[in-house]
């Protein structure tokens, strides 16, 4: 069984999907999608003392017509400013300064947004110990097609025999044409256990920062669950183990 994901860049995102990039044998970055505004590209959220808050890379023109992977941030003063606001999220946590220097070593990296981007998931991933064994880009694989055809099309083209998505992907993929390619849809279970986190009722939605700087790293893990389930029982029953 070799278990595939496909996924666009996201910025320092939640530890739900940490947990997904837990499951895959081969992950897949989907950079040269097309940039949608309000995705979770390039902002996330953040718990400060008055309740969460959304912390965006600007993008120049809004990343306008544009694919992920060409995507540029608009200035450099967004940088400073995000450190400040996980700096302050994160000041009462035993492992803010662990965060912070993964902050910094993501923001750093040479390249495009889009590589620092990428990078941002790759070190909470490596931290939490759950860093996917091989990573691919989808723009270096030259494979056609569009929206759930072209999924398809890269997950044969690795050899992938389960494809393991988000719940999104239930209003546009065509099961039954995975299934007959001999590919199992897997549908994540999301069920986060909670880690001391201040500021009112624990929520999971906000940055994996949040649970690395809160967790010793060999106890990361254990706040994620790793389980999946077929497309067939998920659309009758919803997010159910089995």
């Amino acid at each position: 069984m070799t278990r595939v994901v496909v996924s666009q860049p996201m910025y320092f995102p939640w530890s739900g999907f940490l947990a997904q990039m837990a499951l895959a044998d081969i992950y897949i970055w989907l950079d040269d999608a097309q940039f949608s505004k309000g995705s979770f590209t390039n902002r996330v959220q953040v718990k400060l003392p008055g309740g969460s808050k959304w912390m965006s890379v600007p993008l120049v023109n809004k990343g306008t017509h544009c694919a992920i992977k060409d995507l540029e941030a608009k200035g450099s003063d967004w940088q400073a400013s995000h450190r400040a606001l996980i700096k302050q999220s994160l000041r009462d946590r035993p492992h803010s300064v662990k965060a912070l220097h993964l902050f910094d070593e993501a923001i750093a990296k040479e390249g495009t947004l889009c590589c620092s981007l990428i990078a941002s998931a790759e070190v909470l991933a490596k931290t939490s110990g759950v860093l996917p064994p091989q990573i691919l880009r989808a723009s270096k694989l030259g494979i056609n097609g569009s929206s759930w055809q072209r999924v398809l099309n890269i997950v044969t083209a690795v050899g992938g025999t389960t494809y393991i998505t988000g719940h999104g992907a239930r209003n546009y993929l065509d099961h039954e044409a995975f299934e007959n390619a001999g590919i199992d849809v897997r549908y994540m279970n999301y069920k986060i256990f909670p880690w001391p986190q201040p500021y009112g009722n624990f929520t999971p939605y906000v940055s994996g920062l949040d649970l690395i700087a809160s967790t010793d790293p060999e106890t990361a893990l254990s706040h994620l669950r790793l389980g999946s389930t077929n497309w067939r029982a998920f659309l009758t029953d919803g997010d159910q183990s089995e």
